[in-house]
């Protein structure tokens, strides 16, 4: 069986375990009423806060404690505002703090000071690694890593492009005060390292910002030329803007280039065939994750942990690598998305090759 097998098995068994505790938590949902719950995001960057994760979160909530409150702020990268975020919902009565941190070393003292008032820290997505928090819940973002980047490196041997004498693989990271994005990095020079195909350059996006990716890529594509094989980039938005720059300079075909999070404009670029591959990891899992923990600290119960990271008791789930060969039967098939979202215009014909109607 294959490794990509053992992921799609393990995210089913994740999601069968998540009904398990769900149904469990609303056996005992009558515990909890009228109680205020903060789901704190760090950027408008990426859409996903947006479209999946609050959207995720709100309705499990709905489920779980028809009577209890929601606060959702996003600081669109903003450190103090999310500070503020932070304190508003303190002053708002939250019993519980979900908080995606801009900047997993500031989140280290919102941490603390919610905790010194008997309030429930939920770390989620980003950890935080300078503080306890209460409980951690994302996807395995070091697996992600080292899966967008043994899936970059299968491919290029697939397609028998060998590392000659001043080739290699551009390697673009995410933010650098992003603890996820460090997990990433980690993972990338895992798959990387020691795969034949050496790191030309290497840069950690500020703010995960597509601009700034995009920035230095055009930099790299004038430094190295023909001599970029690939790209392992960090997210689709950074993947977008290293394809943003190929184009730009003319380069024809892309090479080979990676991503994480599978937005739409990401899948458009797979079939399209811009964008190699991304990571599909349905952010509405990991919210209704952090939803049951939520309920479980209102009734005074200890959630349960599969794993400890950066010393806070934690729930990693283990996400799918998106491909051409596979996005049909990951996405459209699992009705993820639809091929009206995907299919319109320019990406009809693509859509046509890979069966999607």
């Amino acid at each position: 069986m294959t490794k990509s097998s053992w992921r799609f098995i393990g995210l089913g068994v994740l999601a069968l375990s998540l009904l398990a505790d769900t149904g469990d938590a609303m056996a005992q949902n009558a515990k909890v009423s009228n109680a205020t719950v903060a789901f704190l995001m760090p950027d408008q960057a990426s859409t996903r806060y947006e479209e999946h994760d609050y959207p995720g979160f709100k309705a499990e909530m709905e489920k779980l404690c028809p009577t209890c409150k929601v606060l959702y702020q996003n600081a669109d990268a903003n450190v103090s505002r999310q500070q503020q975020q932070f304190n508003s919902a303190i002053s708002q009565g939250a019993k519980v703090i979900v908080i995606d941190p801009v900047d997993s070393a500031a989140a280290a003292s919102l941490v603390k000071q919610a905790q010194s008032q008997g309030i429930k820290v939920i770390a989620y997505d980003r950890p935080v690694p300078d503080a306890k928090a209460d409980f951690y819940v994302s996807f395995d973002n070091e697996a992600i890593g080292k899966a967008i980047a043994d899936s970059l490196v299968q491919h290029l041997k697939a397609s028998n492009v060998t590392a000659a004498s001043g080739t290699g693989v551009l390697q673009i990271n995410g933010s650098p005060t992003d603890a996820a994005a460090g997990l990433i990095k980690k993972g990338i020079h895992a798959g990387l390292d020691s795969s034949g195909y050496p790191i030309l350059a290497e840069f950690d996006t500020p703010e995960w910002a597509p601009p700034k990716a995009q920035q230095w890529a055009s930099g790299q594509i004038t430094r190295f030329g023909k001599n970029i094989l690939g790209v392992v980039a960090a997210n689709d938005g950074t993947a977008g803007g290293a394809i943003a720059a190929f184009k730009a300079a003319g380069v024809n075909p892309v090479p080979t280039v990676t991503g994480n999070d599978a937005t739409i404009a990401a899948l458009q670029l797979i079939i399209a065939g811009d964008q190699y591959n991304t990571i599909s990891k349905p952010s509405e899992i990991v919210a209704a994750a952090a939803a049951n923990v939520a309920i479980q600290f209102l009734m005074g119960e200890t959630p349960k942990a599969e794993t400890t990271l950066f010393n806070t008791s934690s729930r990693l789930f283990v996400p799918a690598v998106i491909t051409a060969q596979n996005l049909k039967a990951e996405i459209i098939d699992k009705k993820i998305n639809t091929a009206e979202q995907l299919c319109g215009g320019r990406y009809a014909e693509g859509c046509k090759k890979l069966g999607i109607n």
